[in-house]
């Protein structure tokens, strides 16, 4: 398999990457394909963090992201953005949390504990 160089891609492209590995993330949650999810996970993280990295990090343009037609695509543009757009990020959340669409609105649902509990802060 071609390895991708995330610091070869525009910020677009890498908008575009998020979007698709989350595609691929809902699919295997429904399948129960964990390892799979697992690895789509990290490199998830990996295009989160080459978008931090970027001059004046730019996790902002995973703010498209929140009219994605695929909630779990909506529901990681939100979790990755909480740090650089907290109210907007927040709202997202919130909103799939109340939309009872599981697996995402109960993901979405211990996201908004562990914020409000200070078990997680964004960075």
């Amino acid at each position: 398999m071609k390895k991708v160089i995330l610091e070869a891609m525009s910020t677009d492209e890498l908008v575009q990457r998020f979007a698709a590995i989350g595609v691929a993330q809902d699919r295997a949650l429904l399948g129960f394909r964990l390892k799979e999810f697992n690895r789509l996970f990290r490199k998830m993280a990996d295009v989160s963090q080459e978008l931090k990295r970027r001059d004046g990090d730019q996790r902002r343009a995973l703010l498209v992201l929140f009219s994605y037609p695929n909630m779990q695509v909506r529901l990681k543009a939100a979790k990755h953005t909480l740090a650089v757009a907290p109210f907007d990020a927040r709202r997202q959340i919130e909103e799939i949390a109340a939309s009872q669409c599981y697996p995402q609105a109960g993901e979405a649902g211990m996201s908004l504990d562990n914020l409000d509990n200070g078990i997680f802060t964004p960075t």
